[in-house]
């Protein structure tokens, strides 16, 4: 039943997944880190792809499964590295801390506090029963890429055979 209605529940999955990123960012004041941001965009090519596939009929969709599932391996790696720089096992980009080198004057550690992001990545500034979201997001993307995959074989991987 899932692999049936599975182009709407992933919909609803990408809608739910982004939505709440974004109201716990605007609406909650949660600033995102660099890799948080970097673990938005699978979700918004997963809806581009989903409304195509809503509304092109007669079109071999594959494409845009195929287009799906490399999102879920982008958005895994992005999240599986966050998972390790919030547990301090990889280091994140260098834009993602909030180390600040020595200075000889006020203006160049003015500058440096004025360009660097203000979240780090390796905090974690919001959990549920002590999961992080970038640990959640890895569950839901490897969900998405499983799932995905499994209706690509089933409905694209083997040959059907027409009795003639």
């Amino acid at each position: 039943m899932i692999i049936r209605n599975w182009t709407l529940l992933l919909f609803i999955i990408a809608l739910i997944s982004i939505s709440s990123a974004l109201i716990a960012e605007h609406f909650f004041n949660l600033q995102p880190c660099e890799l948080c941001l970097k673990q938005r965009h699978p979700y918004y090519l997963i809806l581009v792809s989903l409304v195509f596939i809503f509304i092109i009929k007669n079109f071999n969709k594959v494409v845009f499964y195929l287009l799906i599932q490399l999102a879920a391996v982008y958005g895994l790696f992005y999240s599986i590295w966050h998972v390790g720089v919030e547990n301090k096992i990889l280091k994140g980009p260098s834009g993602c801390s909030v180390m600040l080198t020595n200075s000889e004057s006020a203006s160049d550690l003015k500058a440096q506090i004025l360009s660097k992001q203000v979240i780090s990545c390796d905090e974690v500034i919001w959990s549920f029963f002590g999961i992080s979201a970038a640990s959640i997001n890895t569950l839901v993307l490897l969900v998405i890429f499983i799932l995905n995959a499994i209706y690509l074989f089933k409905n694209y991987g083997t040959k059907k055979e027409k009795n003639v």
